[in-house]
């Protein structure tokens, strides 16, 4: 059953990207991702007036300001780049390469920022990523005809859009429930995109049945099957579980995009989605021997926004869930182990016992 439920996690999360890549043939990023986003904000809010009122109880308009902030980044302004760059001509594999590096990224800036030791191994999982992301990128370019070389920095921006989110969900004291993170983050998309579509004159939809399967296909598959599953797979296996799964998001995806839309899929493109995938072993392993050495480990909130919806991009999907980077643990319903400290859920602990980077995975998805 888990072997099954990994599968189809790692199907729906990574549908984000195709989808985007259907939808955006028939129509502009903004048309489509404020037709995703207007009939998910309703659906969402009718449940939360119906079904869902206790979910609600006890937030202050800070707590909820705090949240549409994290929706404009994590997902508004992260999905707007995603498929804005596959609309340019990014393959849907590059990008949700450059995504896949989000959790490395957050890792490395968790020491400058939230003063928590990266260890050098931990480096040198970073720099395997990023070299992947490298290689994957320039074979892209070279086989593709008429894509401007700053297209491949469009993504970059948004995944540096759900860092931004990850440290600011990471600093709030106030946990909110995913689906309250949920709604308001599609409730806002549907504002922002809604808006800028008007604006724009773009919000008419086009008249292709192709435009609307590719919408249903986001909404169904992307949010409802990607985040259902999401939080069903981390809390049957783990976290360490969940966040090695995401690391195979981006070779499913370049697979899937060779074979819908011919996408380039050269030696160099093998290489550097291996070397991704080796990042992500060598942060695992720093992080275990950090755990064998008696480290503590630190709980952490993400932010996703991802091909699936309110999460990545796959992407996307935005959604506020305790989210730990690849090799971290949660120390929430545990007891500690002899000489460790367990620390108050939603805080870092701080020190150098600390041996993992900030436990925050954005959400994401396309």
């Amino acid at each position: 059953m888990d072997l099954l439920l990994s599968v189809a996690f790692v199907l729906c999360w990574s549908s984000g990207f195709v989808g985007a890549k259907l939808g955006t043939a028939e129509a502009g990023a903004v048309t489509l991702l404020m037709w995703r986003f207007l009939p998910l904000a309703v659906l969402l809010g009718a449940v939360a007036v119906v079904r869902a009122r206790a979910s609600w109880r006890g937030l202050t308009p800070r707590d909820l300001g705090r949240q549409v902030v994290i929706g404009l980044l994590s997902q508004s302004g992260y999905l707007l780049t995603v498929y804005y760059a596959i609309q340019l001509g990014v393959s849907s594999g590059t990008t949700a390469l450059i995504d896949a590096t989000q959790p490395l990224v957050a890792g490395a800036l968790a020491g400058p920022l939230l003063r928590q030791y990266v260890s050098a191994r931990q480096w040198l999982g970073l720099c395997l990523g990023l070299g992947g992301v490298a290689l994957v990128s320039t074979a892209d370019a070279s086989a593709a005809d008429g894509v401007a070389w700053w297209a491949y920095l469009v993504p970059f921006a948004g995944m540096l859009s759900l860092v931004a989110a990850t440290f600011l969900e990471e600093r709030s004291r106030t946990r909110v429930t995913p689906f309250v993170s949920l709604t308001v983050h599609c409730a806002t998309s549907a504002v922002v995109f809604t808006g800028a579509a008007l604006a724009t004159g773009a919000a008419a939809p086009p008249g292709t049945s192709s435009f609307w399967v590719a919408t249903v296909w986001l909404v169904v598959l992307s949010t409802f099957g990607g985040y259902g599953l999401y939080w069903l797979v981390l809390r049957r296996s783990g976290v360490t579980k969940v966040n090695t799964l995401m690391f195979l998001m981006a070779p499913v995806t370049a697979v899937w995009g060779a074979a819908m839309f011919d996408e380039p899929f050269t030696t160099r493109t093998a290489l550097g989605l291996t070397a991704a995938l080796a990042a992500v072993v060598v942060v695992n392993g720093a992080a275990g021997g950090g755990r064998r050495a008696g480290s503590r480990t630190v709980t952490g909130t993400g932010a996703a926004a991802s091909a699936g919806g309110s999460m990545p991009m796959s992407g996307s999907t935005s959604m506020s869930g305790r989210m730990p980077t690849p090799g971290c643990t949660s120390t929430a319903g545990h007891k500690p182990t002899p000489g460790s400290t367990s620390a108050p859920e939603g805080k870092p602990t701080s020190g150098a016992a600390a041996q993992s980077p900030v436990c925050a995975q954005p959400y994401r998805r396309a």
